[in-house]
């Protein structure tokens, strides 16, 4: 079982649902995310979520777009990324990794290269939001090779015969994206949310994780209460933005949101 199967049988047994993070790798300077991370962890994350900046994240909103444009004002790659899970491990050997990006930087990289690179860094899993399963095969094949859980997107718009695709081929959990359009999205619409649960749990066991306008605690707990994971990603990086000029706060600020939302999920 990979480290993200041991993490939802860890948190099912006792109750829990699991609360992930998602933060840009580099921003708003690379020497600070590896202590972000630990901060999040702290603060009551099961799963790190951790962006690899690209040059038009096409699925993002605002927000997360502009985090990509300040971490590469510092040129951070896909290495950089790798290099930051490896300074991670050397601490944390426990709390899984996934990382999110797009295709691009793992084409150039090749994807044996970066399923065994991923892997001695100490990656569990990746969501690659710009390659369908059924142009994926050679990737989600050079990373099963290597104990790497590829996570797949499924959107309100999916269809029976869509999810069915999906759930066959993925690996440690199942995200679906709960509003239409980019992250940052509002407007969650909690009964349209669990009637798709419904429909997507139908189809496999893995767990299923909800993102995609988690703004608070309370939207947090609301969420937990259908899912088995919340995923938190605007709701950080705005605040990460709002104080980039005194990164020495921004570990505070993040803690801070991540403990509240801890504290209503595990209330829910």
């Amino acid at each position: 079982m990979s480290r993200i199967g041991e993490r939802f049988s860890q948190l099912k047994a006792v109750g829990k649902k699991a609360l992930i993070p998602f933060i840009t790798a580099g921003d708003p300077m690379p020497e600070i995310t590896v202590d972000l991370m630990h901060d999040l962890v702290s603060a009551g994350a099961d799963i790190i979520e951790l962006g690899v900046p690209f040059s038009d994240p096409m699925a993002d909103g605002p927000v997360i777009q502009r985090a990509s444009e300040r971490a590469l004002e510092y040129h951070v790659s896909l290495r950089d990324v790798l290099k930051m899970v490896s300074r991670f491990r050397e601490i944390d050997s426990e709390t899984p990794v996934v990382l999110m990006g797009y295709l691009n930087p793992i084409e150039i990289m090749g994807y044996e290269n970066f399923a065994a690179e991923a892997a001695e860094a100490g990656v569990d899993g990746a969501i690659i939001v710009d390659i369908p399963p059924e142009e994926g095969g050679d990737l989600l094949q050079a990373m099963k090779a290597k104990g790497l859980d590829q996570i797949y997107l499924i959107a309100p718009t999916s269809t029976a015969e869509r999810i069915r695709r999906i759930c066959d081929v993925a690996g440690g959990f199942v995200y679906y994206v709960s509003v239409k359009g980019v992250t940052g999205a509002s407007h969650l619409d909690l009964d349209a949310v669990a009637q798709k649960l419904e429909a997507i749990r139908a189809g496999t066991d893995l767990p299923v994780g909800v993102g995609f306008g988690i703004k608070d605690a309370q939207t947090a707990a609301a969420v937990s209460r259908l899912a088995d994971a919340v995923v938190v990603g605007s709701a950080l990086v705005s605040r990460v933005e709002t104080l980039a000029e005194e990164p020495e706060k921004i570990g505070a600020a993040l803690r801070e949101v991540i403990a509240s939302m801890r504290h209503a999920m595990d209330a829910a």
